[in-house]
């Protein structure tokens, strides 16, 4: 069984699809949801889902390896970023190499990097006259949003739209793709330590 922890500052509806998406599954397990924020709303749809949650400090999480030690004793494999907004440490990225994967709601390379989040990308793209985006699912290194892209989908984006617009149709897809793609991944994961 390997066992997911999401990260999320926000809401939390990607990471309760991405719960709903493994719930009575044999092979994966949501077993932790991580905030920086301990308003976020995700800290409440994770009690509403009995699933485990913890919040840890920004600091915490860039200074310490609590979050790295609350992992490790959770027996946690893998970890899915999910509207986090924080720098994931480089203790994170050395225990978890190609085993943190985030999603943007743009076509990475284009309007990624700090302070690209949210209805920023969105107004971003507007303002850039872009016809088309989307989201990208990618692994994670030290610099935001550069991490190797494991899959992008697409949305038109028309004169008419708005940033709000624009929202709902990346949400779609992110709620469409994101749970099938972490599968996916965590199964090549699995097919090639085995290699």
């Amino acid at each position: 069984m390997t066992k997911v922890a999401i990260f999320a500052s926000g809401s939390g509806s990607n990471a309760e699809n991405i719960a709903l998406h493994f719930k009575g599954s044999n092979s994966v397990i949501v077993d932790c949801i991580i905030s920086n924020k301990s308003d976020a709303y995700v800290l409440e749809r994770a009690k509403k889902m009995g699933i485990e949650s913890a919040v840890f400090s920004g600091k915490c999480f860039a200074e310490t390896d609590e979050v790295l030690n609350y992992l490790h004793s959770r027996g946690v494999d893998f970890i899915v970023l999910a509207g986090f907004l924080l720098k994931v440490p480089q203790n994170l990225l050395d225990a978890y190499p190609r085993r943190i994967v985030n999603i943007h709601p743009a076509l990475l390379p284009k309007f990624g990097g700090k302070g690209m989040y949210g209805s920023h990308v969105h107004e971003a793209v507007i303002a850039a006259g872009e016809t088309e985006t989307g989201i990208t699912i990618h692994f994670i290194n030290e610099n935001y949003d550069e991490g190797d892209i494991i899959f992008q989908a697409s949305c038109p984006v028309l004169p008419t739209d708005t940033p709000d617009s624009v929202a709902e149709k990346v949400h779609r897809l992110e709620y469409q793709y994101f749970p099938t793609v972490i599968a996916d991944t965590i199964e090549q994961l699995k097919a090639s330590s085995f290699s």
